[in-house]
């Protein structure tokens, strides 16, 4: 195994011999390299300031995407490209194009926040470059950078105006070269580093990690870390050792196999959200607001899962929908339902050694009536109050079945009995819903706490329900701004 990380700063080759595991790439660029134009200012992933862009081998391609540097580790960086603010600019000292669409269209004022929209602005000036971006897809894209002084406007103005059908930079036409350079460096041997602050593994085949996680089986499991960053920068945790499960190859797939939907534990929101969608439409709308894209681009859904948060926003509809996990460790697998998953407030069933490798979702049948939701303070970045999943199977009027499941009423995401329990063989009409809406006073006892009372969460959750049956009765219209997945009301 490999004991130094290799990526690319800029176009630069690095390696790093020794460096504490959770180092965070901004402390790295800020502090060992005098690289000051990424700032940090919330150091949890919320305001986008410290925003940088990663560039990954796709093919025969580099894909470029924003990711937050607060709360990446530096060596998750090992076979990709990074990029700052520092390297746009072309060496007879011309601006970016989106950077001189911020000088031409004043879209900086205090200028703290201005290299993270920067930087932002340019993961989508390599995202489709045959097109212009829609409104839609500049305001989703700008959705995880906060501005206290612009309004926006002038911002978004810019993205407009760079963002030409057709366009190129020096990072187009030096594709080619990092494509071989990255090439090269994941032919390496994979990453396991040892130092005094801790050790970091990055194995890239199951057979790795299991043999690993047998060796090392209180280790901290790492895909994206927008959860376990934050165990870092804001509550000073020595995490020890460290298994980084982005590089494994399994993990990253997602398919179609045997009437599931197979999503690798270490697919991304991003990634998943297209597919995920297709079969579920509105999943769309949950996935889009689960932090920002800067988050989403490296947040995992099996991340999500294996945290086990009572308020995770994925659990509630994968539940309702019946999905499984498959479970591996060095003893082999195991499939179990995902609602089974959840033991206890922080308690999984997972055995020592063993870890997430697939979410399999069921595809969709006939007859099934499917919404999930979100609901929380700030529309989007936001914590979830409340979040449900509704599954229900409708024959000539009749449930023949339901699952419904709530995020946020209790100490685990869970199946709301005594509701579905009222809604099993009743016509599907407004007396059951009614019913239904009461009996969920027996299923919940919620907590208060900052982001909801617990009168408000039940109130939340019975509104939700008889949302879900308003809208099966009458589908909701797309929203033409939003393009693919956010839907409203009709």
């Amino acid at each position: 195994m490999r004991q130094s990380i290799r990526f690319i700063l800029g176009g630069r080759a690095e390696e790093i011999h020794d460096c504490a595991p959770t180092e965070t790439v901004l402390d790295f660029l800020r502090c060992a390299k005098g690289l000051k134009g990424t700032k940090e200012g919330c150091a949890e992933g919320d305001c986008g300031a410290c925003t940088v862009v990663l560039g990954e081998l796709d093919g025969d391609c580099v894909r470029y995407r924003a990711v937050n540097s607060c709360i990446l580790f530096l060596p998750a960086l090992d076979g990709k490209q990074l990029i700052t603010v520092e390297d746009l600019k072309s060496d007879d000292g011309s601006l970016h194009a989106v950077q001189q669409a911020m000088v031409d269209h004043d879209g900086s004022q205090c200028g703290f926040c201005t290299p993270g929209f920067v930087m932002s602005m340019f993961a989508m000036f390599h995202e489709q470059p045959e097109r212009a971006p829609t409104r839609w897809e500049i305001d989703l894209g700008l959705a995880g950078n906060l501005c206290r002084c612009t309004g926006y406007a002038p911002i978004v103005r810019a993205t407009q105006d760079c963002m030409s059908a057709g366009r190129s930079d020096v990072f187009t036409q030096s594709e080619k070269q990092v494509v071989k350079a990255l090439k090269s460096m994941s032919e390496d041997a994979s990453l396991s580093m040892t130092c005094e602050a801790g050790q970091y593994f990055a194995p890239r085949t199951t057979g790795e990690l299991t043999q690993i996680l047998q060796q090392h089986p209180d280790a901290t499991l790492v895909a994206g870390a927008t959860d376990v960053g934050l165990w870092v920068t804001k509550d000073l945790r020595d995490l020890g050792t460290l298994v980084y499960t982005g590089q494994v190859t399994e993990l990253k797939t997602l398919h179609t196999d045997d009437g599931c939907l197979a999503i690798g534990a270490a697919v991304t929101y991003t990634d998943a959200l297209p597919a995920i969608s297709e079969h579920y439409p509105s999943f769309g709308p949950v996935i889009e607001r689960l932090g920002a894209l800067q988050v989403r681009n490296v947040g995992t859904v099996g991340g999500n899962i294996a945290n086990g948060s009572p308020i995770g926003d994925m659990p509630p509809g994968l539940i309702a929908l019946g999905a499984r996990l498959l479970l591996a460790s060095q003893s082999g697998r195991r499939c179990i339902d995902l609602e089974d998953f959840f033991l206890d407030y922080g308690e999984q069933d997972l055995q020592p050694g063993e870890f997430v490798a697939k979410v399999l979702l069921p595809l969709p049948r006939d007859g099934q009536l499917f919404m999930t939701y979100k609901v929380s303070k700030r529309f989007e970045q936001d914590i979830s109050a409340v979040c449900a999943g509704f599954n229900m199977m409708i024959e000539n009027g009749i449930v023949e079945s339901a699952r419904v499941c709530f995020g946020g009423m209790a100490a685990t995401p869970r199946r709301a009995a005594h509701c579905e329990l009222v809604l099993q063989n009743q016509p599907w009409n407004r007396s059951t819903i009614a019913r239904a809406m009461q009996a969920l006073d027996k299923d919940f006892t919620p907590i208060s706490d900052m982001r909801a009372s617990a009168g408000y969460r039940l109130s939340v959750a019975q509104n939700l329900l008889q949302r879900f049956y308003l809208e099966s009765a009458k589908p909701p219209h797309p929203v033409t701004l939003s393009g693919k997945y956010t839907h409203v009301e009709a």
